[in-house]
C-alpha cells in the first residue's frame, strides 16, 4: 500500500467484502457471518489497518455533540415544517444528557467538506443523516471516516449504520384510495425531487394504490418541497386539456400552494378539485378549507433517532428501529368530483378498501361539507 494509510475500502477489496460488512465489523456491529467476520478482522490485522487520528481522537476525547448537516436552499429550508420538528425532537433527547446540538446549513457542493471538518475539529461524537438520497455519497464517506451514524428511514442499497424510519407508504396510500372512494378516477401527485428516497416513496405508494384499484396513474409533476413549485405544478396540472379532478402533493406547503392556485382559477376546492397534502403542517387545519393530509410524528422521530445516535456513539451496537407509520387526516379539502365535471369516469368496482385496512391510517378531523 506504500505511504498511504490503510482505509476500509482497501481492507473491503482484498477480503471480498463490501465496505458496509468491513464497517459492521470493525465496529462489532452484528449482521456479519462469524466466518466472514474472522476474515476482515484478520485482513484488517494483516494490511495494518488502524482507525484514522480524528475517530481515535473521537473515541477517546468526547465532544459531547451531535452534527445536523442540512444541504438545501436557504428559500425552500425556510419553508419547510419538517427540521423544526425534528429539531425539537433532538433538544428534547439531548437536554438532560448535557450533549449539545451542531448544526450546519451548507450548499449542496460544500456537503461532503462539511462532514470532513466537524470531524477534523473534533466537534461532533456522531451525526444525523436527514434527506437520504437515491445514491448517497455521504454513506462511504462516513464509513470511511468511522464516524457514528444514522439514517433517516434505509437505502434499499443498504448501509453500516442503523436506520430510523417513519414509513410514509400507508398514508399516502390511503390518501388515493380515499379519493376513489368518493368517485375520483383522474388523480395525479405533485411530488419532491425523485432523487431524495421520501420522495421517491411517497411517488410509489401513490402508483401502487393506483394499479391495485385497477386505475391509470394520472398526471405527475415535480414541485421541490416549496410553495412556488407547488403553485408551478398545481397551475401546470390545472392548464392540461383533461385536469384531474384530485391531487396528491408530497408535502403541505406545495398543497397549500396549490390551494392558491386553484383559487386564481376561480376553482372550488373540493368541488372541482380536491387536494391532499403530506406533513400535517400547523397552518394545514387553519387554511380554507382545512386540507386533508398526512400526519408523522416528527417530533418523536427526532427523538428515537437521538437515541439510537447516543447509543452508538457510546459504542453500543443499535439495530434498525421503525417508527409508527403516518396517518391520514380527513379534512374539508377532499369531496366528490363534481357530477357535470366532463371529467369524470366510469366507476370502478371492486376498488372501495376495507374499513379494517383504513382504520390503522386514517384520522378524522373537522366537519365535512
Amino acid at each position: 500500500m506504500g505511504q498511504d494509510r490503510v482505509t476500509i475500502v482497501d481492507v473491503a477489496r482484498v477480503a471480498g467484502v463490501s465496505k458496509g460488512a468491513v464497517s459492521f465489523a470493525l465496529n462489532q456491529r452484528p449482521g456479519v457471518a462469524p466466518e466472514t467476520r474472522a476474515r476482515i478482522l484478520q485482513v484488517a490485522d494483516d494490511l495494518g489497518w488502524s482507525p484514522s487520528q480524528p475517530a481515535r481522537a473521537l473515541s477517546t476525547s468526547r465532544a459531547h455533540a451531535f452534527g445536523l448537516v442540512i444541504a438545501r436552499p436557504p428559500a425552500i429550508l425556510s419553508e419547510d415544517a419538517f427540521f423544526p420538528a425534528f429539531i425539537a425532537g433532538i433538544e428534547a433527547e439531548l437536554q438532560p444528557s448535557g450533549y449539545a446540538l451542531v448544526l450546519q446549513v451548507v450548499q449542496q457542493a460544500q456537503e461532503l467538506d462539511g462532514y470532513r471538518r466537524l470531524v477534523r475539529d473534533r466537534r461532533v461524537d456522531g451525526v444525523f443523516l436527514t434527506d437520504l438520497r437515491m445514491r448517497d455519497r455521504r454513506i462511504p464517506l462516513l464509513e470511511s471516516l468511522s464516524l457514528p451514524a444514522v439514517t433517516l428511514n434505509r437505502l434499499r442499497t443498504g448501509s453500516s449504520f442503523p436506520a430510523i424510519s417513519l414509513d410514509d407508504t400507508p398514508a399516502v396510500m390511503a390518501a388515493v384510495r380515499h379519493l376513489i372512494d368518493l368517485g375520483h378516477r383522474d388523480i395525479a401527485h405533485v411530488a419532491g425531487p425523485a432523487h431524495y428516497v421520501h420522495g421517491a416513496a411517497r411517488r410509489a405508494a401513490w402508483e401502487r394504490a393506483l394499479t391495485e384499484a385497477g386505475l391509470p396513474h394520472g398526471p405527475l409533476v415535480q414541485g421541490h418541497f416549496s410553495a412556488r413549485g407547488g403553485a408551478l405544478a398545481t397551475r401546470r396540472l390545472l392548464d392540461l386539456p383533461s385536469p384531474p379532478t384530485a391531487i396528491v402533493y408530497a408535502s403541505d406547503i406545495m398543497a397549500i400552494a396549490g390551494l392558491a392556485a386553484a383559487r386564481e382559477r376561480s376553482l372550488d376546492v373540493p368541488r372541482d378539485v380536491s387536494i391532499v397534502g403530506f406533513d400535517d403542517t400547523p397552518l394545514a387545519a387553519h387554511v380554507h378549507p382545512a386540507l386533508t393530509t398526512a400526519r408523522a410524528d416528527v417530533l418523536g422521530w427526532g427523538r428515537a433517532a437521538t437515541r439510537a445516535l447516543t447509543a452508538l456513539a457510546a459504542g453500543h451496537g443499535q439495530p434498525d428501529v421503525d417508527c409508527a407509520p403516518a396517518k391520514l387526516i380527513l379534512r374539508d379539502s377532499t369531496g366528490p368530483p363534481r357530477r357535470d365535471s366532463r371529467h369524470e369516469r366510469a366507476a370502478v368496482t371492486g376498488t372501495a378498501p376495507s374499513k379494517a385496512r383504513q382504520q390503522s391510517t386514517v384520522t378524522k378531523q373537522g366537519s365535512r361539507r
